[in-house]
């Protein structure tokens, strides 16, 4: 129909791209159009339709085994888009703010995109000497401690492919560049509830990031808090762990609000 009210499979016609992209959201991993239309009930045709004109404008992407999609460029900017709203950022940069003051150092919130970390928000120390990290910034998951959080959360096999495929930089001389140290590391991230950079993205300063989860237990973003390495050494950097803790829940709750 032309309003696009009519049905096929029971689904209102102008629904149908809104309810693949919901589908693929709540999987959190590459999904193929078969496994999405278990959940819809489309025709075959149809739901392959879908997903070549949601692949053709930029919301979804295949993925390298030619047979799973994931969130495209133009779905994770809207992603973004709606997590920075104005009511939510103002309230998350309260949080931040009261952290960055009670630890000294900047405090951080980043977006896991396809190949790096993003910083969405950041409240800086008041000290002279700091870090330069703006918001917009790309780093790499291997090499930093909100990017090996995020890491934390692949199955194993996502975690081995990514160890063994991404082409690592030593940036400094402790980047871990191993794949098999790398998986090490990520799965002791696992078991403390907390990732550290211990001067492996830029020579001199240490950083410590913990997830930041949706209420189905999900990390959508990481909270870390960073700094030169003779203000805050690993130590010092993982007594902060339980602010962070509590500053991430804090967080937390504001997804589930908005």
């Amino acid at each position: 129909m032309a309003d696009g009210t009519g049905k096929e499979g029971g689904i209102p016609t102008n629904l149908r791209l809104l309810l693949v992209l919901e589908a693929m959201a709540k999987a959190g991993v590459p999904v193929t159009p078969t496994e999405v239309n278990q959940e819809l009930g489309l025709p075959k045709p149809t739901i392959h339709r879908l997903f070549t004109t949601l692949e053709t404008e930029g919301f979804i992407q295949r993925e390298i085994d030619g047979r799973g999609y994931s969130p495209g460029l133009r779905l994770r900017e809207m992603s973004t888009g709606i997590i920075s709203s104005l009511r939510i950022r103002t309230a998350r940069v309260a949080i931040l703010s009261k952290l960055a003051d009670e630890i000294g150092e900047t405090c951080n919130i980043a977006l896991p995109d396809r190949d790096a970390m993003i910083y969405l928000d950041r409240v800086e120390t008041k000290w002279p000497l700091r870090i330069q990290l703006p918001v917009g910034s790309r780093v790499p998951f291997y090499s930093t401690a909100s990017g090996k959080m995020y890491l934390s959360t692949l199955d194993n096999r996502h975690l081995k492919n990514y160890a063994q495929t991404v082409k690592t930089e030593a940036l400094t001389p402790t980047t871990i560049t191993n794949p098999e140290e790398l998986i090490a590391e990520v799965q002791e991230v696992r078991s403390a509830g907390y990732a550290l950079d211990r001067g492996e993205f830029m020579e001199g300063m240490t950083a410590i990031a913990v997830p930041i989860l949706e209420a189905n237990g999900r990390l959508v973003s990481t909270l870390s808090v960073h700094a030169p390495e003779q203000r805050m050494p690993i130590e010092q950097a993982i007594g902060h762990v339980d602010k962070l803790k509590a500053a991430a829940r804090k967080l937390s709750s504001l997804l589930s609000e908005s």
